[in-house]
């Protein structure tokens, strides 16, 4: 295995390299323009570090990692135009940029185009890859509509929270480990291993996402802070929130996530300013470290060497700390 740096400075340099000089422009521009916006890449590193977990040469499933990758740009433009979000990556968003029309079919186009990659691999792989990747696209799908559901449901409870992060985020993540796997043609134990490593900390990086939402720092995040708040999300905060709160807390909460003021910057304050005294971001803390740990508990029952557990594990330690 290699440094971190390693898979970054390959996945980089691939996405550098990638060019969709092909007609219409107004359908391969939008494409280009996402997938070098950069990002922390962090699906398509795991897919090659997996790889390499199971001693074959990274390179070889640089495929499957660019599929992964495409795959959830893709999925970032369509939630963008449904979340009405202006900025990505702290970017404007391929539908403010170009129109709603032009993030639709771009989208569209760049799920077809994550498949092709697959094309790349010998028949047996190429049908456990693809079989993992369309069993976790739908899944996302499904995630991303319990997501939109949530929005004007006021009985959401933690569980169908977890779940719903769980399938709109964690089973990329999770899928994208256990594609190295299968390209590295690693034991069905193994594969399922890595598959459930990635899944918690995929639950975690989402918790993580929840959190920075409403308390990471603009210039770092990269997305619009309060963001979950302006769009009355019910995240992992939110609901701890309102576990914790008293009467008079419970009101003004509910109260803030009826409402949709020209200026928002005093409800994002405002609610910030109870998920703290209520101890609800203490508590999202806390539980972004227990789905950490959940993932290390995995590696112990993984067949590989002690030093690929611990790169393992420094990654997952980077994500758990990370402000962007």
């Amino acid at each position: 295995m290699h440094a971190l740096s390693h898979y970054q400075e390959l996945i980089s340099a691939y996405f550098t390299e990638l060019h969709l000089d092909k007609e219409p422009k107004n359908l391969y521009e939008p494409i280009e323009y996402i997938l070098h916006l950069g990002g922390k890449r962090m699906r398509p590193i795991l897919t090659l570090m997996a790889t390499e977990v199971f001693d074959v040469d990274c390179k070889k499933a640089l495929a499957a990692a660019t599929a992964i990758e495409v795959f959830h740009n893709f999925s970032l433009v369509h939630d963008d135009i449904m979340d009405d979000a202006p900025l990505r990556r702290g970017n404007e968003t391929v539908h403010e940029k170009w129109d709603v029309n032009t993030g639709i079919l771009s989208g569209d186009a760049m799920l077809i185009l994550a498949y092709q990659h697959f094309e790349e691999y010998e028949p047996k792989i190429f049908r456990e890859l693809a079989k993992l990747f369309s069993k976790t696209a739908l899944e996302v799908c499904e995630g991303q509509q319990y997501d939109v559901d949530f929005e004007t449901r006021e009985d959401v409870t933690i569980p169908e929270y977890l779940k719903m992060i769980e399938y709109k985020t964690a089973v990329l993540v999770g899928a994208a480990m256990k594609m190295g796997a299968i390209v590295a043609e690693t034991s069905v134990e193994n594969a399922n291993l890595i598959y459930d490593f990635g899944l918690n900390l995929g639950i975690a990086f989402q918790l993580q996402d929840d959190y920075l939402d409403a308390f990471g720092d603009p210039e770092t995040f990269g997305k619009q802070v309060g963001g979950d708040i302006i769009e009355n999300k019910k995240t992992y905060l939110y609901l701890k929130a309102m576990e914790f709160s008293n009467a008079d807390e419970k009101e003004q909460l509910t109260h803030l996530f009826s409402i949709q003021p020209s200026d928002n910057s005093d409800k994002i304050e405002s609610v910030k300013s109870i998920f703290n005294q209520t101890k609800a971001s203490a508590a999202t803390q806390k539980a972004i470290q227990e789905y950490t740990f959940k993932a290390f508990e995995t590696l112990e029952k993984m067949n590989i060497s002690n030093d690929k557990k611990q790169m393992l594990k420094a990654f997952g330690e980077n994500l758990m700390n990370r402000n962007v």
